[in-house]
């Protein structure tokens, strides 16, 4: 029988949990063989072995001669995702015209365990690559995109993700604290967009709004680029407009769709 463990929470199985910490370091590497397996998360071959085994049986991951993947049914899960979440060729054709109109990187992110999702991506013909992907998180606190839909979410839920943040320092600028957060919180609530200031990136900037639906906010929308482009009076002038403009009008075709 699986071991369980309680916490605060509940409780919860080990063997599920080494499972997807393997599926976790499969995802950032792309491919991995039980040794460095065992070394990236400290268990034994013969644990990591049968938990491989298991999930291949499961058809979680694939092998590729010793090394192993995550399998394409990963794909096909993700797709089975994103098809809940209402309206998402509205937020792909919104987001690709915003990046094509801005010429910078476009993201949809959504909150999920206090942390942001990346829905969607795209770049324009001067976009840099950013440290985000399609189905990756990052900090809430950090990001003008985890901050605009913080401004926006039931106060109890706000209180909470306050208070269970990890406030990592990403960067010089990065917020380090609930106080704080709930300052620029309040500051995105009032201007209606959020800023990242070089606060997950040096060097980096980003501008994000919120969709909402009546009292309920689904997400927001993002652009990002590097600070020598995303100046202070471009991102509370131009770049501010250009993505309260894409979440209006992904706000009207969801509540008419």
């Amino acid at each position: 029988m699986a071991k369980a463990s309680e916490d605060g929470r509940g409780r919860t199985v080990r063997s599920v949990g080494i499972a997807f910490e393997i599926l976790d370091v499969l995802q950032e590497r792309g491919k991995s063989n039980v040794t460095e397996l065992d070394e990236a998360l400290e268990y034994s071959r013969s644990t990591i072995h049968s938990h491989l085994r298991t999930l291949e049986e499961q058809r979680m991951v694939a092998r590729d001669g010793y090394d192993y993947r995550l399998s394409l049914r990963i794909l096909d899960m993700s797709r089975g995702v994103r098809d809940l979440v209402g309206n998402y060729d509205v937020i792909r054709n919104e987001v690709d015209a915003l990046a094509e109109k801005s010429g910078e990187t476009a993201q949809f992110g959504i909150e999920e365990h206090g942390q942001v999702s990346y829905l969607y991506k795209t770049t324009g013909e001067n976009g840099i690559k950013s440290a985000s992907k399609v189905g990756t998180k990052q900090p809430i606190h950090s990001t003008a995109l985890g901050k605009s839909i913080l401004a926006f979410l039931p106060d109890d839920r706000v209180e909470e993700i306050l208070h269970s943040c990890e406030y990592e320092r990403r960067a010089p600028n990065t917020i380090s604290g609930p106080d704080e957060l709930l300052e620029e919180v309040e500051r995105t609530r009032e201007r209606g967009y959020g800023i990242d200031d070089e606060e997950n990136v040096e060097g980096i900037r980003c501008v994000a709004a919120p969709v909402k639906s009546d009292d309920q906010v689904l997400g927001a929308v993002s652009l990002t680029g590097p600070s020598i482009r995303f100046t202070t009076d471009r991102i509370h002038g131009e770049l501010s407009d250009l993505v309260q403009y894409t979440a209006n009008i992904i706000e009207i075709n969801t509540k008419f769709s």
